[in-house]
């Protein structure tokens, strides 16, 4: 890279690292706007690149935050063609990063090496400054390559999990895992797992609720359980009982607050206990168990968002049975306590 070209890439950063927020580690909502910057290239991917632009670049600031402002930044400086031949043209490029607070990449970027030795310069000097960065499918190889995950967990699409693996042993990678976050650098896997990772990170940001309007209105589930071994195989084979197994698991979503063993969802299944927690696994890619434990931390995450019910109450409603339980439960999976996690979402005008 050129010294010129290095100097636009770093110049000001720890600037405006202070004035534009620095570190976005944690869960809080954003009191000013958050600036998303997508890097789009020759032959990128049009649906990951799509995928950032629907979640972060429509403007949702009636669902009541202020929402991201979102570009699209080209690797090359000049409009760029798609994988599937059409062409994306954007007035930003890599220099344009030193504005942005999350950095996705969407793919692997395969073009001209020095331009390769320039987005990576990129990536390092956006990281540096304490921006979030963000890799859908086999973006995941810019950020290994980089050195920004080594040391760390991550993930990519399965079927680029050995090369991976292969060319980057000090990455701790988890290539079963739709999404893997290390606090500022965050790694999904393949396709349609970049929705649930731009999910989560709406979801760091603004809340369950905010998250769950922008699934309502993307028509997609706001958090998919499991991983991608679920999708490497066929998931719900049909036969005789299919339909008895899905309606179990609606009705487990509608008793969350009961005592639930796996005895009895296996009887409302008609099948035997290890037959249904084989077809459990193999469906939502986890245990009975550890699946109605997600429900119940999304649902006192709703609570606490959305009434004035006290966390003893919360407890009891989403079926923790005590406080204790529930701070547990939820310290692990939230990363942050009930009182505080409700301090911070909470919304001005709860919700009977």
């Amino acid at each position: 890279m050129s010294k010129q070209r290095r100097a636009k890439l770093d110049g000001g950063s720890s600037e405006l690292g202070a004035a534009e927020g620095g570190s976005v580690t944690g869960r809080r909502p954003p009191s000013r706007r958050h600036t998303v910057a997508a890097i789009a290239f020759d032959c990128v991917s049009p649906f990951e690149l799509s995928v950032a632009c629907e979640v972060f670049g429509f403007d949702r600031s009636d669902l009541g935050v202020p929402w991201y402002r979102f570009m699209v930044c080209t690797v090359e400086g000049r409009p760029v063609a798609s994988e599937v031949g059409f062409q994306i043209h954007t007035p930003y490029d890599l220099t344009d990063l030193r504005r942005a607070d999350t950095v996705v990449v969407p793919a692997r970027y395969k073009g001209d090496p020095a331009l390769h030795a320039e987005l990576l310069d990129a990536l390092r000097a956006a990281h540096w400054r304490g921006a979030r960065i963000m890799s859908f499918c086999t973006g995941a190889f810019e950020l290994a390559e980089a050195g920004l995950l080594d040391g760390r967990r991550a993930t990519t699409h399965w079927a680029y999990a050995d090369e991976f693996a292969a060319r980057f042993p000090n990455v701790k990678l988890d290539p079963g895992v739709l999404y893997v976050d290390e606090g500022n650098v965050l790694t999904s896997a393949g396709t349609a797992a970049g929705i649930d990772l731009c999910l989560h990170i709406v979801r760091n940001d603004f809340g369950a609720d905010v998250a769950n309007g922008v699934a309502r209105r993307m028509v997609v589930p706001p958090h998919r359980d499991g991983g991608q071994a679920q999708y490497v195989d066929d998931p719900i084979p049909d036969g005789p009982g299919a339909d008895l197994f899905g309606e179990t698991l609606a009705w487990l979503r509608e008793h969350l607050d009961e005592p639930i063993t796996v005895d009895d969802l296996a009887k409302r299944s008609a099948m035997s206990p290890r037959t249904f927690a084989r077809r459990f696994r193999a469906t939502t890619g986890t245990t009975p168990m550890q699946w109605v434990l997600r429900q119940r931390v999304l649902l006192a995450q709703r609570l606490l968002e959305t009434t004035d019910e006290p966390v003893d109450r919360v407890a009891e409603l989403a079926g923790f049975g005590s406080p204790a339980a529930l701070r547990q439960h939820f310290q692990r999976t939230v990363r942050t306590s009930p009182t505080s996690y409700r301090r911070t979402f909470r919304q001005e005008e709860p919700v009977a």
